[in-house]
C-alpha cells in the first residue's frame, strides 16, 4: 500500500492495523509509505448492522480484515465468493471492471484497494434494490 494518500478532515478517525487514531484539529494529508499496512477511515466503515445488502456484506468482510478482526486468508475466500456473486448481477463493463479490480487486489492481499473497488458499487447496488422494490 505504498504511497496511500488519506486526506482526513479535522478531528476525523482512522484504523491503521487495528490501532484508531484521530487526526488533529486542522485537516491534513497523511502519506503511508510501508507496505502491507491495513488502512481504514471510520467514515468509511459499514456498522454490522448496516450489512444487509450483498454488496455491503462483501464490504463488511473486507474491512474486517483491514481492522485486524478477520484472518486475512480465511477472508480472502468469503469476499471471493462474494464477488462471484456479485458479478452474476453487476453485468456492465463499469461494475465488472470493479469487481476485476477487487478480485485482483485481494489475490494480491491489497485489502483496502478491495474494498475501493467494491465501495463504488454501492449507490448501483442501491438503484437496483430501489427498481426491485417498487
Amino acid at each position: 500500500m505504498a504511497g496511500l494518500v488519506l486526506k482526513l478532515r479535522p478531528k476525523e478517525r482512522f484504523m491503521i492495523n487495528g490501532v484508531v487514531l484521530q487526526n488533529g484539529e486542522k485537516r491534513s494529508n497523511i502519506v503511508v509509505v510501508s507496505e502491507d499496512v491495513n488502512v481504514l477511515r471510520l467514515r468509511d466503515a459499514i456498522h454490522p448492522e448496516d450489512a444487509k445488502t450483498p454488496v455491503k456484506r462483501v464490504c463488511y468482510i473486507t474491512q474486517l480484515v483491514l481492522a485486524g478482526e478477520a484472518d486475512p486468508s480465511e477472508a480472502s475466500f468469503q469476499i471471493l465468493r462474494g464477488i462471484e456473486q456479485l458479478s452474476q448481477v453487476f453485468t456492465d463493463p463499469d461494475s465488472k471492471s470493479h469487481l476485476d479490480n477487487a478480485t485482483r487486489s485481494v489475490g494480491l492481499k491489497q485489502f483496502y484497494q478491495a474494498l475501493k473497488s467494491l465501495r463504488a458499487l454501492l449507490a448501483r447496488e442501491e438503484r437496483l434494490l430501489a427498481v426491485a422494490a417498487s
